[in-house]
Order: C-alpha cells, then structure tokens, then sequence
C-alpha cells in the first residue's frame, strides 16, 4: 500500500502577501537537450525555428521534449497569475544530458535529495498509442547491450588461396548469432528469463484492448512475429526482447573482392521486463557467446555500460487513476492503459533514489518524427495536454 509523506509547508505568495501554506510535494522531471537533427536537407523547415503548419508545431524537440517541459511550465505560470500559488508544492528537475543517458543527474539528486524529496514524481516525455487517444502509460522496459567481435587472420585474405584453411569470422558471427533465438521468438540464452514476471491475464486483456498500430501498413512487414504464446502487443509491451542491431564485416563496397575478413562484429540490445537484471542478462549472453565460440576463431564480447532496469506500477494506482480521469475529460475519449517496449532509464533513477510512484503523463503521439527529421507535435495535444495538466495537479492535491 502506498503512503504519502508528511506535507511539507512553505511560504506561498497570495496575492496579499506571504502566508505558510502545507502543499504536496511534487517531482516534476523534463529534459531540454534533443537529438541532433541531421540529415538537415529532409527537413521541410529550420529546426531550431519552431513553425506551425498543419496544425502541427514542427522543430526539433517538439514532442521530444521540449514541447512537452514547456506545457507544464505555461500550466505553472498560469496558476501563479490566476490564483497566486500552485496546489503542489513542484520540484522542477529539468536536465540537458538525458539524450546522452544523463550521465551526471543521479550525482546531482543524491546530492540534493532532500531538495528533491516528492511523494510522486511526473513525467511528459511520452506519448500516445495514437492521437487524440488518452494513454496511461504504466510500465518501460529496461535496456541493457553488448558488442561481440570475432577475429580470425591477422589481415583480410585471398579466399582462393586460403579458403578452406582459415575460418571465416563474418561465417563465424552468423552461427553464434543464429544461436540466440529459436525460429519461434524465444531467446535461447540460458539464464536470459530468469525473474521475469508472468503476465496476468487481467494485463493481458488491458494490452489487447488498446488501440493497435498496423505494422504491415506503417512499417511495411508481411506480417507479425510475436514470441509464440504471445500477441504482438504483448510481446512489444511487456516481453523480453534480444535483437540485433548492427552487423559490420569484409568488403562493403561496390562490386566484388574475393576475401575472408579478418574480422566481424555485431551490436545487440535487449529491452527487459520487471523482475530482470541488467547486468546478470550481460553476463548470460556473453557466456553464451563464449562458451558457443566455433573453432578457428577468437570471440571477444563488450558490455556496453549504459543500462537500466524496467518499471512498472500498479495500473490500479490512485495516482493512475485520477490521470486517466483527467486525461480522458480533456480529450472525450476513455483512458487506456499500455506498457511502453521502450526504455527512459529516468524513471529507475527516480524510483531508486526517492522509492516514489512515477506517472507517465505524455501528449506525444505516433506521427511526431521523434528523432527524425520534421518532428512535430500537435496543437490538440498542447491545447488539451495543458488542461489535463491544470485539473491532475488539482486532483492530486485533493489525495488524503
């Protein structure tokens, strides 16, 4: 069961002067550096100088996250101006590294904790399952890497003269990554499900119930491959996933050159569920990997050191519950609740420093470009977004 904190009282202007008021405290977290917005000649307008067409607001950080910080500062400002106060008491955390992993912002709240100490925090750099759709979001999964090489010659060779003598690495790699998963989605790795929670079928019927993304029509596959026993929104939601990103080897160029490299490489990347541990998933595929390593070749593996665990919170929570009320007034259109396949290593940051619930209050939605050239975000959401927000912040003052 989760308890609030004692209300801390501060001073509070009101319009007639100072007066001490006993408020909630509140983590509100943003972050206002993006990604680079290469390749500059796919965009239709300058990045940096924010333009409305289409009833979108397009520049980078218009959804990511910019647009979304700003919405809560505009709600701030509006509070002071019509009613002299907030109806919580808000730590505002707004960081410029969180592209970057925010390599120095656990320092920064250990240091400052009791600065920071909150009841709940809030987050808006998220979005929804689709636009004009109200999404609670209630569980990210965790991420963790590794790098693996396999070296075999000291250089690249003539394959006519040494085919046959020398192992070829790039021949090598495929085996050992074909040995990660079975041709049903299942990740083959022993050690890779330990802890993972089983899904209620309660969460299974919330997952499948939420409006769906159309995979053939917007990424262009055949069809789907979910883990089997599983639906596709129940694996991208809330199963592990093991892929492979990235595979570099030999001659890349045009034409043909009749060698065996010397070396291959692969990227790969896991998004974990509840109840898994960054490090021990590290250490189960690199001895996997190891132990799986053909003859003839050298097998050397890199943890990547960036990783984090998964979050979830009840989708029963209070906190919850009371967003999903004032989302879904704002908008019209009844909440639903979804787990995001994707990682914001924030939220576990918080969660361990403060052991605090994190609500995931994004206005984002599937057609704002994150990370990719015109990026936008729409005017209904800023609009709407802003009066969910000024009605959540009074709701959840009201919490005994």
């Amino acid at each position: 069961m989760w308890n609030y904190r004692k209300r801390q009282v501060i001073p509070s202007y009101m319009g007639n002067g100072w007066k001490q008021m006993t408020l909630l405290p509140y983590f509100f977290y943003g972050h206002y550096d993006v990604q680079p917005a290469d390749p500059l000649h796919l965009w239709d307008s300058d990045p940096f100088k924010a333009e409305i067409r289409n009833d979108k607001l397009f520049a980078r950080g218009a959804s990511d996250d910019k647009g979304q910080v700003f919405m809560h500062l505009a709600v701030f400002e509006a509070f002071l101006k019509t009613e002299g106060r907030l109806p919580v008491n808000v730590k505002v955390c707004i960081e410029g590294e969180e592209e970057i992993g925010s390599k120095h912002l656990g320092e920064v709240l250990l240091e400052k904790k009791e600065q920071f100490e909150a009841d709940f925090a809030l987050i808006s750099d998220s979005g929804m399952v689709e636009a004009g759709q109200p999404t609670i979001l209630y569980g990210l999964k965790g991420f963790t890497g590794l790098e693996v090489t396999v070296t075999g010659p000291n250089r690249d060779l003539h394959s006519g003269i040494y085919g046959g003598a020398a192992k070829n690495p790039a021949m090598a790699l495929s085996h050992l990554l074909a040995s990660l998963k079975n041709a049903e989605e299942q990740v083959t790795v022993p050690g890779f499900y330990d802890g993972v929670e089983e899904l209620t079928q309660a969460e299974r019927k919330l997952m499948n119930a939420s409006p769906g993304e159309d995979y053939m029509k917007t990424i262009g596959i055949p069809e789907t491959a979910p883990e089997k026993g599983f639906t596709a929104k129940e694996h991208t939601m809330a199963r592990p996933t093991l892929e492979i990103n990235g595979m570099y080897s030999g001659y890349q160029g045009e034409g043909t050159k009749t060698i065996i490299p010397s070396t291959a490489t692969a990227k790969i990347t896991c998004r974990l569920v509840p109840g898994q541990i960054p490090e021990k998933v590290q250490d189960s595929i690199a001895n996997h990997l190891m132990n799986n390593a053909p003859k003839g070749v050298n097998v050397d593996v890199t943890r990547y050191p960036l990783s984090a665990k998964a979050y979830k919170i009840d989708p029963n929570h209070p906190l919850l519950l009371k967003a999903a009320k004032s989302f879904g007034d704002a908008f019209g259109k009844e909440a639903v609740f979804v787990r995001l396949g994707g990682s914001i290593p924030v939220v576990e940051l918080i969660d361990q420093i403060f052991h605090i619930p994190v609500v995931l209050l994004g206005f984002g939605t599937p057609e704002d470009n994150l990370h990719s050239p015109n990026e936008s975000f729409p005017l209904e959401s800023f609009a709407k977004g802003m009066e969910v927000l000024v009605d959540y912040y009074e709701a959840s003052a009201k919490i005994e």
